[in-house]
Order: structure tokens, then C-alpha cells, then sequence
């Protein structure tokens, strides 16, 4: 019964911020932040001062992990802004499993969008930029070959998903 409290909340901002992720490259910030905060007041109380705990670990986690990906310029804020807000609802274990299952989501889905585009071979060219902090590839938008962007709710979504089933 507790267990539905968590998911269908967390189901519900995961679809609106697939859907708008995926339209406009963009996760708003109404959507996640109220989230987070609710999260938090909702562990706090279902299970008191130790969930509030458990809640800020998690938002703490999110925000570590993805922070450190936005940091290297790889993920946009709204995606650390979704994934802390993810953690409070969650906790830090829940979370842990999430984000594997989102790396592995995530890997799969820049694959197919790659082979989609048609931009497989550049994928793999500039991998590296990521881990060496590349300044060859120019501004972010998204008519730059070079910088293609994908969204990535769709597989934060569905690594979250995978982690509820997987309980």
C-alpha cells in the first residue's frame, strides 16, 4: 500500500517530463522541483524524522551522480534537477538501482537514436569529448552535428520503471 504512495507520483512527473523532454528539450522547473519537495514532506510523513533523512540521502544522490554528469557536459540541469527530485521520492538504495537501470536505458536509447539520425559513426568518434572535456564541439543547439543532443527523461523514466519492477 506504501509502495503506491512512492510509484504513482513518481509515474506520473516521469511521464510529463518524458513528454516534455522529448518535445523541447527541456524538463521544467514546475514540474520537478514541487516534486522534490513533496517527496520530501511525504517520506517525513509516512516514516518520520528517519524518512526525511532517507529523502534528502536520495536527493543528495540524484544530485551527486547527475550533477557530475551536467558538470562534464553530458546531462542538462533539468535531468539532475528530475533525478534528485526521483531520489527524494525513492531513496538513496531505490535510486542506486534506478540509475543503473537508467545507464543501461539510456545506452540503449542513444544507440537506436544514433542508427535513427543516421550519425552512428560520429557516436562513437567523439565518445571521448565527454571524458576529455573536447572544445571542438561548438555551441549546443541542436543543428549542430556535433552536439547532438537526446533527451534523456525518456530513459531516466524508464530506468526508474525498471527499478519499481524490479523490487
Amino acid at each position: 500500500m506504501l509502495q503506491g504512495l512512492i510509484y504513482w507520483p513518481t509515474v506520473a512527473v516521469l511521464v510529463v517530463a518524458t513528454f516534455t523532454d522529448v518535445r523541447s528539450r527541456r524538463i521544467p522547473n514546475w514540474l520537478v522541483l514541487p516534486f522534490l519537495g513533496l517527496g520530501v514532506a511525504a517520506s517525513g510523513w509516512l516514516h518520520g524524522w528517519h524518512g526525511v533523512g532517507a529523502s534528502l540521502e536520495g536527493a543528495g544522490l540524484g544530485l551527486l551522480v547527475y550533477g557530475f554528469l551536467f558538470w562534464m557536459g553530458g546531462m542538462g540541469a533539468g535531468d539532475v534537477k528530475l533525478c534528485a527530485a526521483i531520489g527524494a521520492w525513492i531513496g538513496p538504495g531505490q535510486l542506486l538501482i534506478s540509475l543503473i537501470f537508467t545507464g543501461l536505458a539510456g545506452g540503449a536509447l542513444a544507440l537506436g537514436w544514433a542508427i535513427k539520425g543516421g550519425f552512428l559513426k560520429e557516436l562513437f568518434l567523439h565518445t571521448g569529448d565527454l571524458a576529455f572535456g573536447s572544445k571542438e564541439r561548438g555551441e549546443v543547439v541542436l543543428t549542430n552535428p556535433l552536439r547532438r543532443k537526446m533527451p534523456y527523461a525518456p530513459a531516466i523514466a524508464v530506468g526508474t520503471l525498471i527499478s519499481f519492477l524490479s523490487r
